[in-house]
């Protein structure tokens, strides 16, 4: 006889909140079914979604309090990879030409940062910008802090920068370290506001960097164009396949917001794009680029995403967010070999230093440290197993290990932003979310004995810093008291934990209440 054992949160009455009436067709509530054999391994999962993460500039890097975040988020988040713009700009102290016309080479900076950066386990994935004001050849700069997008005056100088830094990194860290690295030439070089050059031009410095970097040492991977919206992909492959210039992969840019690619001061409205494919139709598209090129199985890394390309933007605090995150991973699959989020901290600086404790920074912590929804994304993918259960459900990931512990992480993706207005009217409110219903979870082949479940839960007010801060009045400024209040609200702890028992037939059902854009993490760990 089948032995079903039920749990239900005790808290099912609480999260019966009122529904939010939106401009769109009604939420319908509707039971969710997931069904998951425990024997049906499908593979390895693929953990693109951890290879990297977005930084604002170098500059920054040298912060203690960045720092902090960066080994918080490493330990829970298991980034391997960062990425960052400025690594070249004048205030790393690169490069200057003296009053006798010597070049002189400074790397202490960029040592200090890549230093720390290896120290807590991760790697960098070297942007190669902007340009050294004395190397440049003009003076249009972008962002606060004045990074030079003009090409150089002279590429071979440019070329034997790039030539000095690649062989000091060698020297200092050792090949086999810096071959396990990504190089990347420049950063949306597709936009005027980042490139004052062409595409040729662009091309042509693609060309001198490659060069430096296979130069020291072939094995080196040195990759482009990083431009905005998808852009130049073909033309990438392209140009370097008929003028034999080295490309190991390519790398561009999505956000899912409708219009534009720049907007560092949030002057104008952005509004979320209501494409059930917005971000993922991209890499698709990219994919399918790279497969008909002449070059079929080139990496793609998207060494840019997010749900909006302003850092001012109340999506990103949301907790809309977290389900945004876990559905555009989903849906892109393997087409990428990364999918780095930008970025992971508020300490960005693009307009400047910023006054408000939540003003819809990129970053997965806001500037004192708070987890925003957004992170538990990420902290929750870290905590999948390596092996990927065969799962039909499109709004989930199901895993196991060898030792018979599973995982089952599942959201639900609702786009709840009326017609007619914008992101930065909506997502500043508190939003209580429609029913979903119920979901439904069935799991079979689970080895007999008991385990500890838990269950953690990111979505209106759980693990919800945002709404949290909205009900404090939204403070410009946070005080001591606040700040540690904000943070013990979002700690990714379990709501529930319990021992069960699992029969010798194997099976174990659970049901769960859903709201809009909830996720949830269950774990059932063997107890030896």
């Amino acid at each position: 006889m089948k032995i079903k054992s039920l749990f239900h949160f005790t808290f099912w009455c609480c999260l019966a909140l009122p529904m939010l009436t939106h401009a769109q067709t009604p939420t319908t509530a509707q039971d969710r079914d997931i069904k998951i054999d425990v024997n049906n391994v499908q593979g390895k999962l693929n953990t693109a979604f951890n290879l990297s993460i977005g930084a604002g500039r170098a500059n920054e890097g040298l912060r203690a309090d960045w720092q902090q975040q960066l080994a918080e988020i490493k330990k829970d988040a298991g980034f391997r990879y960062i990425r960052m713009h400025g690594l070249l700009t004048d205030d790393m102290g690169v490069y200057k030409i003296d009053a006798q016309g010597k070049e002189h080479y400074n790397f202490q900076y960029i040592d200090a940062l890549y230093d720390y950066i290896l120290s807590i386990g991760m790697k960098p994935f070297v942007e190669l910008g902007f340009m050294p004001s004395a190397l440049a050849s003009g003076d249009k700069t972008i962002f606060w802090w004045r990074g030079n997008v003009t090409p150089p005056h002279s590429y071979e100088k440019w070329e034997n920068l790039i030539k000095k830094l690649t062989e000091h990194w060698t020297n200092r860290y050792g090949a086999e370290e810096v071959s396990s690295w990504y190089f990347e030439v420049w950063n949306e070089p597709n936009l005027e506001g980042f490139w004052a050059g062409t595409q040729a031009e662009y091309f042509k410095l693609y060309a001198h960097s490659a060069r430096a970097i296979k130069s020291v040492n072939p094995k080196y991977k040195v990759g482009g164009p990083a431009t905005a919206g998808a852009a130049w992909i073909p033309e990438m492959i392209a140009y370097c396949t008929t003028n034999k210039v080295p490309l190991d992969f390519v790398s561009t840019h999505s956000y899912g917001v409708n219009q534009g690619f720049l907007d560092e001061y949030g002057n104008t409205g952005t509004v979320l794009s209501a494409d059930e494919l917005a971000v993922a139709r991209d890499v698709l598209k990219n994919r399918d680029e790279i497969t008909a090129s002449a070059l079929p199985n080139l990496e793609l890394h998207y060494t840019e995403w997010s749900s909006s390309y302003t850092p001012a933007d109340p999506t990103h605090d949301s907790y809309h967010q977290a389900a945004y995150i876990l559905q555009k991973l989903k849906q892109v699959g393997s087409a990428a070999q990364s999918m780095s989020y930008w970025v992971f901290t508020d300490i960005f600086e693009e307009p400047g230093p910023r006054f408000e404790a939540f003003h819809g920074g990129f970053g997965l912590m806001n500037t004192q440290g708070i987890k925003k929804p957004a992170y538990f994304a990420y902290q929750f993918l870290n905590q999948l197993a390596p092996f990927e259960l065969t799962n039909s459900d499109a709004q989930s990931f199901a895993t196991t290990d060898k030792k018979g512990n599973v995982q089952l992480l599942l959201w639900d993706s609702t786009h709840t932003l009326p017609d007619g207005i914008n992101n930065q009217q909506y997502y500043i409110k508190d939003l209580p979310p429609a029913d979903k219903g119920k979901i439904n979870i069935q799991l079979a082949g689970l080895k007999k004995g008991k385990y500890t479940l838990a269950i953690s839960q990111v979505g209106y007010k759980q693990n919800d810093a945002f709404t949290a801060y909205i009900g404090m009045g939204s403070p410009a400024q946070l005080t001591k008291q606040q700040v540690a209040k904000l943070k013990a609200t979002a700690t990714g702890k379990p709501n529930q934990e319990k021992t069960i028992s699992i029969a010798k037939d194997g099976n174990y059902e659970l049901t769960l209440p859903l709201r809009e854009n909830d996720v949830y993490l269950v774990t059932l760990n063997r107890i030896r």
